[in-house]
Formats: C-alpha cells, sequence, structure tokens
C-alpha cells in the first residue's frame, strides 16, 4: 500500500546519530507535528535536533487526506458543554491560527496548496446540525447551514466552514525538513532528565518533546489509558467528478470526500484498532454503486490517537516534568493540529504568553465514558489467554485479514507477519516470527 502522496516524490533522507550530541531542544517524532514544531524552535533561535525511528513523515503523515481545516466534526456545540464558552473559543481561535500560519509558509513552499471550503454532512440529523450553528454563532464564526451538496448520498444538510484548504503533505514536510538537523534510523530507548539515550549516542537537551504520535512513556501521564487508537481506509479513485470542496459525515464513522487533482478521495471505514473492520471493501462497493466509471489507482490506510474529549494533547508531559512536554491526539486532524502544536510548544519553551494553552493541557479533567471503555479495554486484554502479545503493555494480539497484521486493541500497536514493528507505542518488534500463530 502506497498513498498518492508517497508517489514521485523523493523526501530527503538523514544519516543515524552515531555520538553523543548536546543541543537546545530534542524532538522525538518526524512526523509533521515534529517537523513543524523544530522549525518554529528554529526560527526562534533555538538550537534544535529532530530524532527520527525510521524514516521522516513514515507513519500517519504519508497516510493523510491532507485537509487543513478549523472544523474537525461537529465539535464545537460538544465543547461548549464540556469545555464553556471561553475554552471553545480558544480552540476555534487556536485552529484558526494555525490555518493561517501553514497558509503563510506555503506562500513560499509549492505543495499544491488551495483555499477551499469544508463541509460535515449528516446523514440524517438535522438538529445536530442546527446544534452546532448555534454554536458557532456564539462563538461568533461565520458559517452557514447548506440543504445541498454535490455528493451522491441522501443528506439533511451540512455545516460548511469557508477560507480551508488542502495540499500535498509531503511536498510541505520536504521543504520544511531540507533545513533542520535530523537523525533518522535513530530510535530513542531511554528518556531521563534532560537526556534521550539511543542505540549509537545520547542526547543531552534543555528540553525535549515527545512528537511519536502516541506516547512512548508509560510512567507519566497515563497517555496509555486516556487514549485509543482508530483505524481508517482511503481509495484513491482516477476520473471521479470534480466536488469543488472537502466533506466528511458528522458520524465520524462514515465517508470522507476530497479531489487531488483528477482524483477523488474517498475515506471512511474507521474502528477502532485490533476490532473488526471492512477495510477497503466497503469504499469498494460505494464506488462501484455511485462513482461507477473511476477506477482505483491506489489504497492506503491511516492511524489516529483519539483521546477523552475530542481535543488534543498538547502541553507538558507530566507536572511533574517541567521540561518534558507532549504532542498528541489529533483525533483524525493532523494537519492543521500539527502546525497548533508546533505553536503551543514553541510558545511553552520559550516561556511566551499563549491564551490557547488551557485548552489543549494533557492534565486537564479524565472524567469522560470513554475512560471506562479505554480501560475495560485493556484488562480484557491483558487477562485474555491468547499469543501474540504486545510487547508495549502485555495485551493479545488480534490477526487483521484485510491487512496481514496483529494489532493491539488495547493502545494501537501493530506488527507484520513476521513480528516487524508497523505502528507504536510499543518500541519494538515481536521476538518471534508469529505467523504461525492462529488467526
Amino acid at each position: 500500500m502506497e498513498s498518492i502522496w508517497e508517489k514521485n516524490i523523493q523526501l530527503p533522507t538523514f544519516e543515524p546519530l552515531r555520538r553523543d550530541i548536546r543541543t537546545d531542544v530534542l524532538v522525538i517524532g518526524g512526523g509533521l507535528a515534529g517537523l513543524l514544531c523544530a522549525h518554529e524552535l528554529t526560527r526562534a533561535g533555538l538550537r534544535c535536533i529532530v530524532a527520527e525511528a525510521g524514516h521522516i513523515c513514515g507513519g500517519t503523515t504519508k497516510n493523510t487526506t491532507a485537509k487543513l481545516t478549523a472544523q474537525h466534526g461537529l465539535v464545537y456545540h460538544k465543547l461548549l458543554k464540556k469545555f464553556g464558552l471561553e475554552r471553545t473559543r480558544a480552540y476555534l481561535e487556536a485552529n484558526l491560527a494555525a490555518l493561517d500560519r501553514i497558509r503563510e509558509l506555503c506562500q513560499d513552499i509549492p505543495c499544491d496548496f488551495e483555499e477551499m471550503s469544508n463541509y460535515v454532512y449528516s446523514l440524517n440529523n438535522l438538529k445536530e446540525l442546527e446544534q452546532e450553528l448555534n454554536a458557532l454563532n456564539k462563538l461568533g464564526h461565520p458559517t452557514a447551514l447548506v440543504k445541498e451538496i454535490p455528493l451522491p448520498l441522501r443528506t439533511v444538510g451540512a455545516i460548511r466552514f469557508d477560507c480551508q484548504a488542502q495540499f500535498h503533505p509531503l511536498k510541505f514536510a520536504a521543504a520544511i525538513a531540507e533545513s533542520l538537523p535530523i537523525f533518522e534510523h535513530t530510535r530513542v530507548l531511554e528518556v531521563k532528565v534532560g537526556q534521550a539515550v539511543t542505540e549509537h549516542g545520547t542526547i543531552n537537551a534543555n528540553h525535549i518533546v515527545v512528537a511519536t504520535h502516541f506516547p512512548f512513556l508509560n510512567k507519566f501521564g497515563a497517555y496509555w489509558l486516556k487514549m485509543y487508537q482508530s483505524r481508517s481506509y482511503v481509495l484513491a479513485l482516477e476520473n471521479g467528478p470534480d466536488l469543488s470542496g472537502m466533506y466528511v459525515d458528522a458520524s465520524g464513522t462514515g465517508l470522507s470526500f476530497r479531489n487531488y487533482g483528477n482524483l477523488l478521495l474517498l475515506g471512511g471505514g474507521g474502528h477502532r484498532t485490533g476490532k473488526p473492520g471492512d477495510g477497503w471493501s466497503g469504499l469498494e462497493d460505494f464506488a462501484s454503486h455511485h462513482y461507477r466509471h473511476t477506477r482505483p489507482v491506489a489504497c492506503w490506510a491511516a492511524q489516529d490517537c483519539m483521546t477523552l474529549d475530542s481535543a488534543p494533547y498538547i502541553g507538558l508531559y507530566s507536572p511533574r516534568l517541567p521540561r518534558l512536554y507532549v504532542i498528541t491526539g489529533f483525533n483524525k486532524w493532523g494537519m492543521t493540529s500539527s502546525m497548533l502544536a508546533a505553536t503551543l510548544v514553541s510558545d511553552l519553551i520559550l516561556d511566551r504568553d499563549n491564551p490557547y494553552l488551557t485548552a489543549f493541557s494533557p492534565s486537564r479533567s479524565v472524567f469522560h465514558p470513554q475512560l471506562a471503555v479505554n480501560a475495560g479495554e485493556s484488562v480484557l486484554h491483558l487477562l485474555t489467554p491468547a499469543r501474540p502479545r504486545c510487547p508495549h503493555m502485555g495485551c493479545a494480539l488480534k490477526y487483521n485479514p484485510q491487512e496481514h497484521s496483529w494489532d493491539c486493541p488495547c493502545h494501537g500497536s501493530r506488527f507484520a507477519d513476521d513480528g516487524a514493528l508497523l505502528d507504536g507505542p510499543a518500541t519494538g518488534g515481536l521476538v518471534h516470527d508469529h505467523s504461525q500463530h492462529s488467526r
């Protein structure tokens, strides 16, 4: 599986770390969030190093649908109930500011950046659309409830955000990475106060940022309990219609649409990692019925970290660790959230005031129903007498026949048939070849 973003582009490559080194800031993780964080800190005059366990942008960044928007589903009426007016306004303004910063950067980066309206549609819940519209009116954000959208679906309408955007994520990331000091194939094995230990060298840093998608340090922050991971799937269809916008189902489990050149990107099929899912088959069925003249030219899958309350965790990894920071939990909206995270963490490190920090603090309340679900999944699969087991925290793995992988239902680590690590938070593969285990 190779996404369309990986075709016809050569990302810059970097040597592994082979010595001890010192820097102002170490960023662990070379996805878009880590690269942007290093870019913003370097721009501010700090010495910054990126340590990437594999290749830069080798995970979620290359598998995104690359929508740039502050409209993250029908989230605002829910955030108003959870956070209140000021924190919800902070969430909106922070994401709009992140979009503006990406727009500014893209003026000098050829990355197929296009201004585009974004639509969140509902198949059957007009009341929820009206609630979202009312919430956005309270927040003072101009938007509209539209009744007709150009999709082969029977909907009750959609909420439209104008002046959003889409782009080519790897063209953008490649330009950001070119001027940064990056070490690839440099897996961080241990983090101490002001120090990170890798296989062939130690990095001493005044500040350390963990931008590894799912945090890999289990002793602090309880991220293994505050998040789960979700799989979703994309088909790139040749000769698809021009939809003149970006579209996503309000339920979070429906379909998403956007164009790239003459391709239509059809996404969906979401499910919790380690749970059963249809993979690409549901998308293929939809395309065969509704876009009969198209032809699939690529398919790929993405994995996303889902938080308890729909807002990312950005800030101090734990109140007990004053110079260790975390960037995680983008809830399927990682492109805009990566820029948001880079801005917030940079301001924390530089000791600059930022009115939006509280809304994304990782130490905010964890009392949400999803917490019990996450805890229940962990207990269930820890007690399941099955093998193989995940080296992260010992949960029983489930076989994913669509993707031929062993997936962890607890925290989302994934492994190939030969035991190689595909996705974290596990930091290594399975000890033995488990391809002969019962499926």
